[in-house]
């Protein structure tokens, strides 16, 4: 994309609202800019679909789709969607404009973060996946670039359901991608994603953030995609042993290749870091070192053997530091306490704890209404079907009460999860819907979406066929709706692609996009730079069977 075609919106008032300043940001079928929102008198983001994309009708309504979608989401760890254009002019989205870098920027900067960082970005992704799992949105494309650390620490997870499309433009362009690094096996084989795939690439990030490097390279895109499906990651303690190793345990079971095997939700995966956070707390408070795994490894018995001979070898020399230091130490506590005391106590006011209250059982609207509360809790609030006279009741909460917490001037956050009551809606009509729109019909009226795939031979591929329950019957809000959609004939035709002028990467990736299998690489003298596809095995725009084996022809450079 040249720059004048980059830079042709700069200066334009959108709608009579958003006055374009300047480009701050290019994707593969977007280019972000900063705007003034006039009506608001605030910065935000613009991101403005390309030319040649926005020409394309189904690739601008399934950008429409995903963005209206995204624009439900709420949460402090997502990147707000304010607004979204759709029309035949131009096609963009309003966003929240951030003041800080990516996390691949950061990474690049500082390498391995260590495991307090690690943990506490880790659970802040953790839960904008969650939050974005409980409205039927999968991510797709967990990577650093899709991440934003902001000055205060805080992450911001960008592109939730946009990341797809971003890489089949990329694609398109033929350009390499960065996402195979961050892969799920399911999605390399071809399988549909789901919300387990944000998990495991959010696995992969949580390994590279530890260690400050990638579980998985390779010198082509095919060589990294099946090291996701067969090897095993070198295990972080061989690179680092700078943390407990329990923590390594939750990052394996997170990217686990096999589905079944993983973190099944985002909540199970926060449950196991906040688990985690407390047995460290309890650790340091108690003075003693890291504890015994808590969680599972999923990976072989002899390697938790060397861990726990590891852990021992640890422990031994930190008994030795430890019996060396407690006289030092005695009397630098009763120093400490006499300098407090005469001096110390007047200059650093005490910090505030703050002993977590019992929310379950109470009303919601008890609890937020209560001014004692205000400014020292935040309330993140999901809900559950229940009978009409539970509504607004408090059935858990997290943390649990009775545990005792430093202030923060930020307030501290407090899961709470409340019956809804029996709050009714009809299943909608979805069949011969297509399948994205038919899940945000069905999220919008407050059900949980699990799509399931079936092979129809009057149903076009992507739509929807039905649903379970039923359309027209009456469930509560809260209740999960199977909504079946269409894989298509047994036997599907697919148009082979144009690889030749292709970098070999490039070509790999879009014979996987169009569901053709790799038959291999032959090295070939050319005039054409080393790497570039000069011929394929099959015609480009022919017609086949999905699964059709392509052969490519890659230039190795001239004989000179």
């Amino acid at each position: 994309m040249s720059d004048s075609n980059a830079d042709k919106y700069i200066g334009t008032l959108l709608e009579d609202r958003y006055q374009i300043i300047e480009k701050i940001g290019e994707g593969g079928m977007a280019v972000v800019y900063k705007a003034m929102d006039n009506r608001l008198n605030r910065l935000v983001a613009v991101k403005i679909m390309l030319d040649e994309f926005a020409a394309d009708e189904d690739f601008r309504r399934r950008f429409s789709s995903e963005s209206q979608a995204v624009a439900m989401l709420s949460h402090p760890n997502i990147v707000t969607v304010y607004d979204v254009s759709h029309s035949d002019r131009i096609e963009y989205i309003v966003m929240e404009l951030i003041d800080g870098i990516t996390m691949k920027q950061y990474l690049e900067r500082k390498g391995a973060v260590g495991w307090r960082e690690t943990l506490h970005f880790a659970k802040q992704i953790a839960k904008a996946l969650a939050h974005a799992h409980s409205k039927g949105i999968i991510h797709r494309d967990i990577k650093p670039q899709n991440i934003m650390l902001l000055r205060d620490g805080t992450i911001k997870v960008a592109d939730f359901g946009i990341a797809a499309l971003e890489n089949e433009a990329t694609e398109m362009s033929g350009q390499a991608i960065g996402s195979i690094h961050y892969i799920s096996p399911e999605q390399a084989r071809g399988e549909y994603p789901n919300a387990r795939c944000d998990i495991y690439s959010l696995g992969v990030v949580m390994y590279e953030m530890l260690t400050g490097q990638l579980p998985y390279t390779g010198d082509s895109l095919t060589e990294i995609a099946l090291k996701h499906l067969e090897a095993n990651p070198v295990p972080p303690h061989e690179i680092t042993d700078d943390f407990p190793i329990e923590f390594e345990s939750i990052i394996f079971k997170a990217m686990n290749p096999a589905v079944d095997e993983r973190f099944q939700n985002a909540g199970d995966l926060l449950d196991a870091l906040e688990l985690f956070t407390d047995s460290q707390i309890e650790n340091e408070n108690n003075g003693e070192p890291d504890g015994e795994p808590v969680v599972m490894p999923v990976r072989s018995v002899s390697e938790m053997s060397r861990r726990r001979f590891l852990l021992r070898k640890k422990r031994a020399s930190r008994v030795s530091f430890f019996s060396g230091a407690f006289l030092i130490l005695l009397c630098a506590v009763f120093l400490f306490a006499a300098l407090w005391n005469f001096w110390l106590k007047d200059i650093f006011p005490e910090s505030e704890l703050i002993v977590i209250p019992e929310f379950v059982g109470s009303n919601i609207a008890d609890i937020s209404n209560n001014a004692d509360y205000s400014g020292v809790f935040n309330f993140y609030v999901s809900y559950v079907p229940s009978s009409a006279e539970d509504a607004g009741r408090v059935i858990s909460q997290n943390p649990a009460s009775g545990r005792t917490v430093s202030s923060q001037s930020t307030g501290i956050d407090i899961n709470l999860t409340v019956y809804s009551g029996a709050v009714f809606e009809a299943v909608p009509e979805t069949a011969g819907v297509y399948y994205r729109d038919a899940a945000e019909k069905l999220t919008k009226l407050g059900f949980v979406v699990e799509i399931e795939n079936e092979v129809s031979d009057s149903v076009e591929k992507d739509y929807a066929i039905g649903t379970s329950p039923k359309s027209g019957e009456k469930i509560s809000a809260g209740s999960t709706v199977y909504l079946t959609v269409s894989s298509g004939n047994m036997v599907t035709t697919v148009s082979v692609p144009q690889l030749i002028g292709l970098t070999e990467e490039a070509a790999l990736s879009k014979i996987n996009v169009c569901n053709l299998t790799y038959g291999g690489s032959v090295l070939a003298e050319s005039s054409s730079d080393k790497g570039i596809v000069v011929s394929q095995s099959v015609e480009a725009f022919s017609e086949v069977e999905e699964h059709t084996k392509i052969v490519i022809t890659v230039s190795s450079g001239s004989a000179e």
